[in-house]
């Protein structure tokens, strides 16, 4: 198929078949940002417009900064799975999904080249300022799937975009030792904790209980926010850190 680029920067297209509408009125306001896993960009591509595969992204960026362009945004691309964000199931039907050309955690995970992660933020900035996606909604795959996902990873520079005006960041709090919680744990601190999670988006039951759950989206919000140490346990620098970050939300102050 066939189509006219969406963004004016400098893109290929290479159309995917894999696709297909949204499926609700709400409008498209998330980006969700994955690595491709895979040994070369050539093989992610080839993947990622594969009818078999039965995946897909709107954009891949490669190493050196190229972009390519496999759907149309006004189409629905199978890039987000199972996932879940502030009460929406269907990312997929919300969101533009950007592959990040990345062998991965699997393959040595290198760190991601300036060229590339400067095309990112150029493509974030055409995509974001076309459709009016707020700061916090450009995610992490694993921020909307922490019980499957890990990319793009605790290397991907996320403070960099949010120096360039992408992406919602605060400095880490340094871990400094004290209390914490962890699996097993329960009562109401739980609770709060849980209550902030769901709160700033993630897939957590307030129950009280430190369950799998709330240990995947803890680890999931290190990943992004606090990558010091990526442990799923929510000591006292994580819990500042998303205090950090829901206190510079719009509308929460």
């Amino acid at each position: 198929m066939a189509f006219v680029p969406d963004t004016a920067l400098p893109v290929r297209l290479r159309p995917s078949p894999c696709h297909n509408e949204r499926r609700s009125n709400a409008p498209v306001d998330m980006v969700i940002l994955h690595y491709t896993g895979m040994k070369t960009g050539e093989a992610a591509l080839a993947r990622l417009t594969d009818p078999a595969s039965e995946v897909s992204a709107h954009y891949v960026v490669d190493e050196d900064g190229t972009i390519t362009q496999c759907v149309p945004e006004a189409r629905r691309a199978w890039h987000a799975g199972a996932s879940f964000w502030k009460g929406e199931r269907d990312v997929n039907s919300r969101s533009i999904g950007i592959e990040i050309v990345n062998p991965g955690h699997d393959l040595g995970y290198p760190p991601f080249p300036d060229a590339q992660i400067e095309a990112v933020i150029a493509l974030l900035k055409d995509v974001c300022g076309r459709r009016g996606v707020a700061p916090e909604r450009i995610l992490g795959h694993s921020d909307v799937a922490p019980a499957r996902k890990i990319d793009p990873g605790e290397k991907f520079p996320w403070n960099r975009l949010a120096a360039a005006g992408v992406g919602h960041f605060v400095p880490p709090v340094p871990a400094s030792g004290g209390r914490y919680m962890q699996r097993g744990d329960e009562g109401r601190p739980v609770e709060a904790l849980q209550s902030l999670l769901a709160l700033y988006g993630y897939d957590v039951g307030v129950t009280g209980v430190y369950d799998q759950g709330t240990f995947d989206a803890v680890t999931a919000f290190q990943r992004h926010s606090r990558t010091e140490k990526i442990d799923g346990i929510a000591d006292m620098s994580t819990i500042a850190t998303l205090h950090a970050l829901l206190s510079a939300l719009p509308g929460l102050t």
